[in-house]
């Protein structure tokens, strides 16, 4: 197979994984605000909630994080050169964390399976939005390269985090209401 090929389907395979992340997440936080519904429509949406979860993890998110794995790796074996650039030390980095928030992920899946999932819904929500950071960090890293300064690339982070967090309150103060 090419090299195009072989990006394709890692690039495929990338976004499929930060989907199921994505809705993983939200479903998560529906899992968690059900608890405020009358029982027997807490036990319905609840129970449909880990459905969903259990199978979006299985037939998603797992298999498009292994595919993407093996892809990005396979397209380091064929240009080796990469590995020695600081931009793609920086971006595996960051694919290892995003590895071990997949991992977590599924941890609390877990937990909800068990009915123990030990997270409110706020910090579900700043849950939730860790793949996006990762998923911006990833992308920038990809397409910019070493066009921007480390110092400005870790400042927007630092600001996008910080927005990310904002919102998320505003949120919860505005869903109190």
């Amino acid at each position: 197979m090419s090299y195009l090929v072989l990006k394709t389907i890692h690039l495929i395979a990338v976004v499929c994984w930060f989907a199921g992340l994505f809705y993983m997440g939200r479903l998560f936080i529906y899992h968690k605000e059900a608890e405020l519904k009358d029982k027997s429509t807490k036990k319905i949406l609840q129970n449909q909630f880990k459905l969903m979860a259990n199978r979006l993890m299985s037939i998603i998110t797992w298999p498009a994080t292994i595919i993407s794995s093996f892809f990005g790796f396979y397209l380091l074996y064929q240009n080796p050169i990469l590995i020695e650039l600081d931009w793609m030390k920086v971006k595996l980095v960051i694919v290892s964390i995003l590895i071990i928030y997949t991992i977590l992920t599924q941890v609390i899946l877990n937990q909800l399976n068990k009915n123990e999932i030990k997270l409110g819904d706020f910090y579900l929500r700043i849950w939730n939005e860790g793949a996006t950071l990762l998923l911006i960090s990833i992308i920038s890293l990809a397409v910019i390269k070493t066009s921007v300064s480390w110092i400005n690339a870790i400042l927007i982070f630092i600001v996008t985090t910080l927005v990310l967090l904002i919102l998320i309150r505003a949120y919860k103060l505005i869903k109190k209401d």
